[in-house]
């Protein structure tokens, strides 16, 4: 529920604030003083376009925030929540500013949220029927949802059953179709696959081997040279010839140092110390002579490894910068071969798939059918008897639900996207459904019921939708209705009609109208004037809470447009007396 409206620097408002509650909230005020200004600020709140010439002349920007109650809508303080926003004490504030440039920011609970974000967390919130509202009841897809929406959780099952299979059967046809266009593709692209996996195969790469290889060719390339240095460098640790080396040096400084070891302990310490470098002098001289002795020349083997390189490497320029770069595309290649190989088994399981789907959205789509024609039967019946109430006693509304034939594809056939047969038809369908619904009006005995855009004036269509939203008061989540002057075109004893039915509709929800019938807003919880004051230079307008004293000069100035007429004063009186029972909060 929302809580309170503040508005600043929009359009003739320069700062005012709309407190609100549940049950029936009337506006009421002079032409030109800023009424629609209000549902200007809630459309704003729901994220609705915004246009920088609302801004008050002289504004940098106009800003619009609102106080939403949260404690019996869990789903929207998750929203806030996933925006950012934050909930505090059971509210939350939603705000959005629209500079003179005509800039746009939007806020959910203290955080930044684009346009969208507010959309998403507000939108559910508010239901607003204006007279723009009215075309909108004149299309098919928001008929369709009415009904829908009255059907109640027997048909929103069906229809859940039904998306979830039209989903599915449309992910399955077009995988299909792509695997049935795309069959010569595959083809080709399969040859490559296992042209290239034989190459692979016949040479056989190890993990690692071109790095093994690349050293062994540099040491088989290189063996004389090799050789040479470990046999020099064999001869300077340990000569075969008498010529001095490093052991013999190494030994005859240790000898010299032992000799004196017992004049100077540190000597003897320096002699240990040789002694171990002997040793391991001695260690690396074998070592060295050990591997000079492993050391040959083979132009075969070096041929050989070569050869297997340049293999390796061939494979490499093809598949994969590395090795095992190849290995990675040969195991990626050979699971893709195998679902290319599987194309016509594959063609196979999406056509029975889509089969076995077409068969169920075909028994969903009777059982559908039927939950909403028999709705259909209800709510027609239950609008009529509110236009009855609503002073149009001969009205009849009714609701058409019908389908589209299409011819039967040729036996054996099944085209994708094509018609779906339901029991003995083959009918046209989309994702709510094989069925269009039609709201038909027939205002008069005797006339013939005929589409509302054809067969209902603007009164009567502003009586129809009010109509609606009672018998759909039942069903709709939406807690907030706000009807901007719904009711033109409506006098008399119609009006009184259409403010009695507003009053009910507000026992179940939050009702904010906009109106200039007293009858209307004589039934109202909450009065609210928007009055106009000018100094001269400037324009401005405020909201003013009306008492039960100010309530009847206001209707008196709604029904005689004279100021202190003590004959309306007490037409205004007798008016509200009359509406106090049928009060949403009386």
């Amino acid at each position: 529920m929302i809580e309170e409206i503040r508005i600043s620097s929009l359009g003739v408002i320069d700062a005012s604030t709309l407190e609100l509650g549940p049950g029936l909230t009337v506006i009421t005020g002079e032409t030109g003083a800023g009424k629609t200004m209000i549902v200007t600020a809630l459309g704003l709140l729901l994220g609705g376009r915004s246009d920088s010439g609302a801004v008050r002349v002289g504004a940098r920007h106009a800003r619009v925030e609102g106080v939403v109650l949260v404690s019996d809508l869990p789903g929207l303080r998750a929203a806030v929540e996933e925006a950012g926003g934050e909930v505090e004490d059971d509210r939350v504030v939603l705000a959005r500013n629209v500079s003179a440039e005509g800039r746009s920011r939007a806020f959910v609970g203290g955080a930044t949220v684009p346009v969208s974000g507010l959309v998403a967390v507000a939108e559910p919130l508010v239901a607003v029927h204006g007279q723009s509202d009215q075309h909108r009841l004149l299309q098919a897809k928001a008929q369709r949802a009415a009904l829908d929406s009255f059907g109640g959780p027997a048909l929103a099952e069906l229809l859940a059953s039904w998306t979830t299979l039209f989903d599915r059967l449309r992910v399955v046809e077009a995988e299909l179709d792509d695997v049935v266009a795309h069959a010569r593709e595959r083809a080709r692209e399969a040859d490559l696959l296992r042209f290239g996996l034989e190459e692979v195969e016949q040479v056989a790469p190890e993990p690692g081997e071109d790095e093994q290889l690349a050293a062994e060719e540099t040491r088989l390339g290189f063996a004389d040279t090799l050789r040479a240095a470990a046999e020099q460098a064999r001869e300077a640790l340990s000569s075969d010839e008498g010529s001095p080396d490093a052991l013999a040096t190494t030994s005859a400084a240790r000898t010299a140092l032992d000799g004196v070891r017992s004049h100077d302990a540190e000597a003897g310490e320096l002699a240990d110390r040789l002694a171990e470098v002997t040793y391991l002098l001695s260690d690396v001289a074998a070592d060295v002579a050990g591997y000079a002795s492993r050391i040959d020349t083979d132009p075969a083997r070096l041929a050989g490894v070569s050869e297997r390189r340049a293999a390796l490497t061939a494979l490499t320029r093809k598949y994969g910068d590395t090795l095992d770069e190849v290995l990675a595309w040969s195991e990626q290649a050979a699971s893709r071969l195998l679902e290319l190989d599987g194309t016509d088994e594959r063609v196979e399981q999406l056509r029975a798939e889509q089969t076995g789907l077409r068969e169920e959205l075909g028994a969903v789509a009777l059982r559908l059918t039927a939950a909403r024609v028999e709705a259909a039967a209800r709510l027609a019946d239950e609008v009529t008897t509110e236009l009855a109430l609503l002073a149009m006693p001969h009205a009849r509304l009714g609701i058409e639900v019908r389908q589209h034939e299409s011819a039967a594809p040729a036996p054996g056939d099944q085209p994708t996207g094509g018609p779906l047969r339901v029991g003995d038809r083959w009918l046209r369908y989309a994702r709510s459904g094989v069925d269009e619904v039609e709201l038909l009006l027939a205002a008069n005995t005797g006339t013939e019921a005929r589409p509302l855009h054809k067969g209902a004036s603007g009164g009567e269509l502003s009586r129809v939708m009010l109509a609606l939203e009672v018998a759909l008061a039942g069903t709709s989540p939406v807690p907030t209705f706000v009807f901007d002057e719904v009711d033109a075109g409506v006098g008399g004893a119609a009006a009184v009609e259409v403010g009695r039915r507003l009053a009910q509709l507000a026992r179940t929800a939050q009702v904010l109208v906009v109106t200039h019938l007293p009858q209307v807003a004589a039934y109202a919880d909450r009065h609210v004037v928007v009055r106009k004051s000018h100094d001269g230079s400037v324009t401005s307008s405020g909201l003013t809470l009306l008492d039960e004293e100010a309530r009847e000069v206001e209707l008196s100035r709604m029904m005689a447009g004279l100021a202190g007429s003590e004959t309306a004063v007490a037409h205004a009186r007798e008016l509200l007396e009359v509406a106090q029972p049928a009060r949403a909060l009386a």
